[in-house]
């Protein structure tokens, strides 16, 4: 099971870090052409590797505040929906 605390420390990798910046790069995109962007889009950014490090690359912007989730009663983690902090 997907635990962010846990997968976190893969992005602090020569290749997590490269990761994260193309997933943020992708995210940025997305929001600045609809506003907000589904978990399964943000993944794209990622152009492949693992599943939960992709999941912990978005989590990643939440908690530097350059994301907030959408709240949502238990949606499955690829339909998590995010928005720009504001």
């Amino acid at each position: 099971m997907y635990k962010h605390e846990d997968q976190k420390i893969n992005l602090y990798t020569d290749e997590g870090q490269r990761m994260f910046l193309r997933v943020r790069d992708h995210v940025k995109a997305l929001l600045a052409e609809a506003g907000a962007v589904r978990m399964d889009k943000a993944m794209q950014g990622a152009r492949g590797g693992d599943s939960w490090d992709m999941l912990a690359c978005v989590d990643r912007m939440v908690e530097l505040g350059e994301l907030i989730e959408i709240k949502q009663d238990n949606p499955a983690g690829q339909h998590r929906i995010f928005t720009r902090y504001e």
